[in-house]
């Protein structure tokens, strides 16, 4: 995905560039300013969209309604806020949907393989989950939209990792809006929304990224307008168990990492939410089944599979089709 690192208040082209950190890693805007407006307004406009979605949802923060909602016992209900409700009714929606191969109830395996705060591999633990299929978040956890509330019905560590920077990207897309800045190019980390047009009324040049360890390399350009891009992949975050190396996505029947020739998923939406919890359950899901989950589910999907040291693509839907 593009890297936008330029921090300024207009160029040549028209648009002016932003970024700032947040979850870990930098949100990223490139805006086409309504005349009279200052950079700095839209900048914490976009700020403040990007930093209550990290205070809700992040497991990094223990004071995050997320982690207390972790903390509460089993069967006790938890008053939350309505952002986070919506990405805990949506996550739970896509893990249904595609049979839990997207499950927003793998946290404690995430930290066993040191994906989490932790950071680092526990052995013991990764011995206690590895092989043993679990029941689904959507089975477990109990939302009460009216009520601004959920409980758990058994033992459950929720990570909103592979939904959480989809929503705010989507969040960043309302204050744009709310902003009336007529055209935005908004990422953070792989989820991008193409919000309008550029300056010279084109559509936004989005790379999808090539499945690279060491690089980042271009491996196709889109043109996209009022569309959500997410990549999920196995090259950003791995870990290296002797010659085998495991990426970052869990994968709830395996008790640990997804494993399948499949470098990496891309999947275009109307919201980034959508995309980048889809690209997460699609890579899960694997060379067969993710390809046939993808037009079951109606959805625009470019799957990149490691064969040897060549890779291969399968496109899903009107967009990539013929990749």
């Amino acid at each position: 995905m593009p890297k936008m690192s330029i921090d300024g208040k207009g160029s040549d082209d028209g648009i002016t560039r932003l970024n700032g950190p947040t979850m870990g890693t930098r949100w990223t805007a490139e805006l086409t300013l309504p005349d009279g407006m200052d950079a700095d307004e839209a900048r914490g406009a976009l700020a403040a969209a990007v930093d209550l979605v990290d205070r809700q949802m992040s497991t990094w923060k223990e004071a995050s309604d997320l982690m207390r909602l972790n903390r509460a016992p089993v069967g006790d209900w938890v008053d939350l806020p309505d952002e986070l409700l919506f990405v805990l009714a949506r996550g739970l929606e896509i893990g249904a949907a595609s049979d839990g191969a997207f499950d927003i109830g793998l946290g404690d395996i995430v930290d066993a393989w040191g994906f989490g705060p932790a950071q680092h591999p526990d052995e013991n633990l990764i011995r206690n989950h590895l092989g043993k299929a679990r029941q689904p978040a959507h089975e477990v956890l109990e939302l009460d939209p009216e009520g601004r509330r959920a409980r758990k019905h058994a033992p459950l560590a929720l990570d909103l990792s592979g939904i959480a920077k989809g929503f705010g990207v989507d969040q960043m897309t309302r204050a744009v809006d709310a902003l009336d800045i007529p055209g935005a190019l908004l990422g953070l980390d792989g989820e991008i929304y193409a919000h309008g047009k550029r300056p010279d009324g084109q559509d936004w040049v989005v790379a999808v990224e090539k499945p690279d360890y060491e690089k980042r390399l271009p491996l196709s350009i889109l043109t996209i307008h009022d569309a959500a891009l997410a990549t999920s992949g196995d090259y950003r975050h791995w870990v290296d168990l002797g010659q085998i190396r495991l990426a970052h996505t869990m994968d709830r029947r395996r008790g640990g990492p997804t494993q399948s020739p499949v470098a990496s998923v891309t999947v275009l939406a109307q919201h980034c939410i959508d995309a980048d919890a889809w690209a997460t359950a699609l890579l899960v899901k694997g060379e067969v089944d993710g390809p046939a989950l993808a037009r079951d589910q109606g959805l625009n999907a470019l799957f990149i599979l490691r064969n040897g040291d060549a890779l291969e693509q399968i496109g899903v839907g009107d967009v990539f089709e013929g990749a």
